[in-house]
C-alpha cells in the first residue's frame, strides 16, 4: 500500500476521475433510463403475472365451487329421480294389486252368480220332477180308485157333499 501512495500521480488521478465521471454521465444518459425502464417493465410484468395468477386462482376456486354446486345439484336431481321412480313403482304395484283384487272379486262374484243360477235351475228342475212324479202318482191313485163304478159314485157324492158344505 505504501508503494501505491509513493507512485501516486495527481494528473493521472484527475484523468481517471474525469473518465469515471464521463463514464457515469454516459451511463446515466444512455444506459440508466433503458435499464430502469427494463427493470420497471420487468417489475410490471411480474406484478401483472402475479395478478393474473391470483385471478386464475380465484377463477379456479369459482370453477371448483361451480363444479361442486353442479355436482350437488346433479346428485339431488338423481336422488329425486330415484325417489320418483320408486314412488311410481310402488304406485304401479299398488294399482296392480288393487286391480287384481277387483278382478278377483269380479270373478268370485261371477262364480257365485253362476253357482246361484245353477242352484236355482237345479231346484226348479227338482221341483218339476217332483211335480211330474206327484202327478203320475196321483194319476195312478185316481185310476185305481176310479176303476170301480161303486167307488166313482161314492167319490162324486163326497165331492157334491163337500160343495154343499162350503
Amino acid at each position: 500500500m505504501d508503494q501505491l501512495l509513493n507512485d501516486f500521480s495527481p494528473g493521472l488521478f484527475f484523468m481517471l476521475l474525469i473518465i469515471l465521471l464521463v463514464l457515469i454521465f454516459l451511463m446515466v444518459k444512455f444506459a440508466w433510463k433503458p435499464i430502469m425502464n427494463a427493470l420497471n417493465e420487468r417489475e410490471d410484468g411480474i406484478k401483472s403475472a402475479l395478478e393474473e395468477a391470483e385471478n386464475a386462482r380465484k377463477e379456479m376456486q369459482n370453477l371448483q365451487a361451480d363444479n361442486e354446486r353442479l355436482l350437488q345439484e346433479a346428485r339431488a336431481e338423481r336422488d329425486a329421480m330415484l325417489k320418483e321412480a320408486r314412488e311410481i313403482k310402488e304406485k304401479i304395484v299398488a294399482d296392480a294389486k288393487e286391480q287384481s283384487i277387483i278382478e278377483g272379486d269380479k270373478i268370485i262374484a261371477q262364480a257365485q252368480a253362476t253357482i246361484e243360477s245353477e242352484k236355482k235351475a237345479a231346484v226348479a228342475d227338482i221341483k218339476n220332477q217332483v211335480a211330474n212324479l206327484s202327478v203320475e202318482i196321483a194319476e195312478k191313485v185316481i185310476k185305481e180308485q176310479l176303476s170301480n163304478n161303486d167307488k166313482q159314485l161314492k167319490l162324486v157324492e163326497d165331492m157334491v157333499g163337500d160343495i154343499k158344505l162350503n
